[in-house]
């Protein structure tokens, strides 16, 4: 075992091809996901906050649930889209990078826009007679709200690129896990350590939860300068 950590120290120090490549894609993947999942979640969650339609409830309970979609799940409605015989699938992107920022963005999107709800509708609650004597509408009040709780954003966005980057179950299904093509830090390491190559699991692994550990440490740092932001 105390081989197996060595050669994983070695493989992180040496900058090992194989490893960078993965690591590299799996941030290019994730990054992606978050960007493309936020271009539509922030305004959908806003909206929701601040408009009353008939469902409203509804749609709430949903998005609130859809928080918890299991990755095979979303993996396998997302293989059906993309696969020969699903509406999608002339585009070929089954079993390449963009079907897996597809699938993770999926996954990202609830998470978003939930907690941009959330967030929206405090703040909305806040300075709703303020804007409204400003003669401020509701649509115009989104980007308004949207940027004064920006730090609650941030640690929003960091929420769903931390699920983007534990995600094994989803990109497996519709990436395919080809080596050098889909192959990410998660589904690495599942198939690493099935085949006995422990240095190079522990050393994605090691990377993976520095990651994490660097996703927290920066969401509590938002969170305090936010604090001291409103006090």
């Amino acid at each position: 075992m105390g081989d197996a950590f060595a050669g994983a120290a070695w493989l992180v120090l040496a900058g090992d091809a194989v490893l960078l490549g993965i690591v590299q894609l799996s941030l290019q993947v994730s990054l992606s996901a978050v960007f493309f999942a936020s271009l539509l979640a922030l305004p959908v969650g806003a909206a929701i906050a601040l408009y009353h339609f008939p469902g409203r409830g509804a749609v709430i309970v949903l998005l609130n649930a859809l928080m918890g979609l299991p990755p095979v799940v979303a993996g396998l409605l997302v293989y059906l889209m993309l696969s020969r015989a699903g509406p999608l699938g002339s585009l070929g992107l089954l079993f390449t990078p963009a079907a897996m920022v597809v699938v993770q963005a999926l996954l990202i999107f609830p998470i978003v826009a939930a907690l941009t709800r959330q967030m929206v509708s405090d703040l909305w609650d806040e300075y709703h007679e303020q804007l409204t004597s400003l003669g401020t509408s509701r649509l115009r009040a989104i980007p308004t709200l949207l940027w004064d709780g920006r730090f609650s954003l941030v640690t929003t966005l960091l929420a769903g690129f931390g699920r983007a980057t534990a995600e094994v179950g989803a990109v497996l299904i519709v990436g395919g896990n080809i080596a050098g093509v889909t192959r990410v830090m998660t589904t690495s390491i599942a198939l690493e350590t099935s085949k006995g190559n422990l240095e190079l699991a522990l050393a994605l692994g090691a990377i993976l939860m520095t990651l994490t550990l660097l996703i927290n440490a920066m969401a509590f740092g938002v969170g305090e300068l936010a604090k001291r932001r409103y006090e």
